[in-house]
């Protein structure tokens, strides 16, 4: 195959991008840049260039959109429920099992990972780290402890899955070119494998750090918290309504386990490409999401419900913008590297559409790995790399795209996406970064968020490893 000036030019700006990424840098703007470029020289005229610039974010605006509603009904759900106070109810009875500083880990653990599948870990750590890690703490747990069980449950396992709300693997799998729900039900395993292990390990390292009860370094310790739980008292409160908050407090994850349970009944019955998965399985958490969002609203503010809920759902938008914005213009970039996508990006239609990425990669199959082993790791530590800006998620179109063209017969290109998706996503979801929302379970739990990379370092890149070898015989 001849390589083209365009070839060569989105093989310059993908590496450029991941440089960028290495030195923790922004990558919007040379993705906006070399989609521009690439565009130009392509089509030979700079006016498509231009328009090319629009269409990309445009095509990647309309394949993500339904990933933004339901992030944003998702937090507007959340938010409706601290007015009632039902979030603080929803936990209570969970403090009461935390006897000592081993059951508090393991709960803390498996609490996020729960609340973190249905409301993503960013808007759960401040209620997770509100009220249950002062009852670890008390426990015995130390803070840094607590808040390793916080960042390998939530920002680790639970979001490297993603498995309810389906944003990562919706990102990869349409990079790559398969179904979701394939990618689905292979990134969840690889997430609990990859999460047991560094949880395990976790433990190992620092089980004799947990304390008595009655040890003074607690008191210490809950003092430097203070700070974050005199902001939570000054959250709307809902002393009035406890009828209502009692209610939601049920409520609300009764519903959701139902919506669970239902999801995975239908899998089990109609097979592995039957049932509410991938975008069905969106759209299903996200109306039920939209009618307790609509109850709890309605309990809370009655005639004043149509305000509060438009207030709920902008903020609930700001924060999916936030969270997801930069990742349109880096999914339009790669998604011109894409057939599937290039036509309408470049306003040619159909009509034999370039496939630059995969292009460069087949042209360049002798140089790179023929074996599954080598390709698996390699798409790995791109995944890690890609990480490295903190998101997580802007790599998931590159390893996507990636994992597609690298399957050469010798690895499935679901398994070397559910790879990528896990390299990426431990890294840049928050476990060992310091740049990324680790920041944030670190400032609640009020420990240095260097020292707790350290600390989560070895036990997530033991974990990547292991589960990827793992996945090689069992995919």
């Amino acid at each position: 195959m001849e390589l083209t000036i365009s070839h060569w030019l989105y093989g310059i700006f993908t590496l450029a991008i991941i440089v960028t990424m290495i030195f923790r840098k922004g990558v919007v703007f040379p993705t906006l840049l070399g989609t521009f470029v690439v565009a130009w020289v392509y089509q030979g005229n700079i006016v498509d260039g231009f328009t090319a610039i629009f269409n990309a974010n445009l095509v990647a605006a309309k394949e993500l959109f339904n990933i933004f509603l339901i992030i944003t009904f998702m937090v507007a759900l959340l938010h409706s429920l601290k007015d009632l106070g039902a979030d603080r109810r929803m936990i209570r009875p969970i403090q009461k099992i935390m006897v000592n500083g081993h059951i508090a880990f393991f709960v803390l653990i498996a609490v996020t990972y729960i609340i973190s599948l249905f409301f993503w870990p960013t808007p759960a750590v401040p209620l997770i780290c509100a009220l249950l890690v002062p009852a670890a703490i008390r426990a015995g747990l130390p803070a840094m402890v607590a808040a390793m069980a916080v960042a390998l449950a939530g920002q680790g396992m639970a979001l490297s899955s993603d498995y309810v709300i389906q944003v990562a693997p919706g990102l990869s799998a349409k990079a790559a070119g398969v179904e979701t729900s394939v990618l689905l039900d292979q990134a969840l395993v690889l997430s609990l494998i990859t999460g047991g292990i560094a949880i395990a390990l976790a433990y190992m390292f620092n089980r004799k750090s947990i304390r008595f009860k009655n040890d003074p370094k607690i008191e210490q310790e809950l003092a430097i918290m203070q700070g974050m739980e005199e902001e939570s008292k000054n959250k709307p409160k809902s002393n009035n309504l406890p009828l209502w908050s009692k209610i939601f407090a049920v409520l609300v994850p009764v519903s959701l386990l139902i919506v669970m349970v239902y999801m995975i009944s239908t899998k089990l019955t109609e097979g592995r490409m039957g049932g509410f998965e991938g975008g069905d399985g969106a759209a299903f958490i996200g109306g039920v999401a939209v009618v307790l969002l609509l109850l709890s609203t309605f309990a809370f503010g009655q005639h004043k419900a149509l305000d509060y809920i438009s207030d709920h759902i902008i903020d609930g938008f700001v924060f999916a913008f936030k969270a997801m914005g930069p990742v349109i213009p880096i999914a339009g970039f790669f998604f011109l590297g894409s057939s599937d996508f290039a036509g309408s990006i470049l306003a040619i239609g159909e009509s034999a559409p370039p496939a630059l990425l995969f292009d460069l990669v087949q042209s360049s199959q002798e140089y790179l790995p023929q074996n599954a082993f080598l390709a698996a790791i390699s798409i790995l530590v791109i995944g890690i790399l890609t990480g490295l800006d903190g998101s997580g998620f802007s790599g998931l179109p590159l390893t996507g795209a990636l994992s597609g063209a690298l399957a050469n017969g010798t690895v499935d290109p679901v398994t070397l996406a559910a790879i990528g998706q896990m390299g990426s996503i431990w890294t840049g979801g928050g476990t060992i970064i310091a740049w990324s929302s680790l920041v944030a379970v670190a400032g609640f739990c009020g420990v240095p968020v260097m020292d707790l990379v350290r600390k989560n370092f070895v036990p997530v890149i033991i974990g990547l490893l292991l589960s990827t070898l793992i996945a090689l015989f069992i995919f």
